[in-house]
């Protein structure tokens, strides 16, 4: 079906042409455009982070060297021009389209089983910063005369599909966001520490009926209702019920949480998780859960290293923030032809890989479900391991 096709064109294929129209349409984006459109600049811009292009001059001359863009859909265009179409090319065009992509990869996912076995549905929530030069981007002010932004995620972990993602400058607090997500009863929400505010908790999730997990701060003052014994070879020291004792944090969480305390039997690290849920009689399920939020880890590495958002193509708002959106898209097409192709290999293999491949001329399920999947190897020491807890 894919016979003389090259891997790129065939990811590109799988862009819903009619919901592309109304996002560019929406902004007026190829109002006045003529030799290259915002479908050209999709593609370019997605050539050049999958490639991992160091800049403008650099995707000008790896396209001018590279033959048969035509079977590929891109074209060969002056550095120029596309510094034009990032600076007026409205970003929002990229972010309503990486939410079409969302809804199709949420549906194409839905009955994906998760390690856990809860049927319940999963989220993971957390922010990264990315730096900025101050003197380049004087519109990221951050702080000590650095410059940067945040990504603010929610991923439904049944297929690492981010469902909601906001970009805001590097000062805004991560628990300000939490008045801005969708909350499902019954869902969980994993959370790390920085999103431990009671008044929130109870407002956002206990009062709506969903489920949190995070990690208790080190200086919370609670007391103990109640203990449940628990089986201390699995690394559970303590389960228990427990109310805030604090004056203020009483007012803000009036209602009784629950307190796991968790030792990791490999580094000898103690965690104590806070949730809202007693109805999981295993604590151990609580401390696997929230092991669970590395997903939104290697999310947040994907994007800053495999596709290329270290070296930015404009100093801009509206320069970084395409990028940025572009970079989304890219991620869930991925998503969307990991299901749609039958791709064996895991998500970070195939992102891994990907830059290697894409002018190949094969069936796509030809190159990776096989034994010998090429595999990009990341230079020693480039990528940090992600944190589980």
């Amino acid at each position: 079906m894919n016979k003389g096709k090259t891997i790129f064109a065939q990811i590109m294929s799988l862009i819903n042409e009619y919901e592309f129209k109304k996002c560019v349409d929406r902004y007026k984006g190829d109002r006045h455009a003529i030799k290259f459109n915002c479908r050209d600049q999709f593609m370019v811009k997605s050539f050049a982070q999958f490639t991992d292009r160091a800049g403008l001059r650099d995707i000008e001359t790896t396209l001018n060297l590279c033959g048969d863009l035509y079977r590929s859909g891109i074209k060969a265009i002056p550095r120029s021009t596309l510094a034009e179409a990032n600076e007026k090319k409205d970003w929002r065009i990229y972010q309503d389209f990486a939410m079409t992509l969302v809804k199709e990869a949420t549906m194409l996912y839905k009955d994906e089983k998760l390690r856990i076995g809860l049927e319940e549905m999963i989220y993971a929530f957390d922010s990264s910063t990315i730096d900025l030069c101050l003197k380049l981007c004087p519109w990221a002010e951050f702080h000590h005369g650095k410059g940067a932004f945040k990504i603010h995620t929610l991923m439904d972990l049944r297929g690492s599909i981010p469902t909601f993602v906001m970009l805001t400058p590097g000062k805004v607090n991560d628990a300000r966001m939490m008045d801005k997500i969708p909350v499902e009863a019954g869902a969980f929400y994993l959370m790390d520490r920085g999103y431990v505010a009671f008044e929130k908790l109870y407002k956002h999730f206990q009062q709506k009926g969903a489920y949190f997990v995070t990690r208790a701060k080190d200086n919370m003052s609670y007391e103990v209702i109640e203990s449940r014994p628990v089986n201390k070879d699995s690394g559970v020291l303590s389960d228990e019920t427990i109310r805030l004792a604090g004056y203020y944090s009483t007012r803000k969480y009036p209602d009784t949480l629950r307190l796991v305390v968790y030792e990791d039997i490999e580094t000898g690290r103690v965690y104590r998780f806070l949730t809202n849920n007693f109805a999981i009689d295993d604590p151990l399920t609580i401390a696997e859960l929230y092991r669970e939020r590395w997903l939104i880890e290697l999310f947040f590495k994907w994007i800053k290293q495999h596709l290329h958002i270290r070296t930015f193509y404009g100093t801009s708002k509206n320069a970084v923030y395409t990028q940025i959106w572009i970079a989304i898209c890219d991620y869930l097409l991925l998503i969307i032809a990991k299901k749609r192709y039958g791709l064996d290999p895991s998500l970070h293999s195939i992102s891994n890989s990907i830059g290697q491949v894409l002018f190949q001329r094969a069936d796509i399920r030809e190159i990776y479900n096989q034994p010998t999947t090429p595999v990009c190897v990341p230079e020693a020491g480039s990528v940090e391991q992600p944190t589980l807890w």
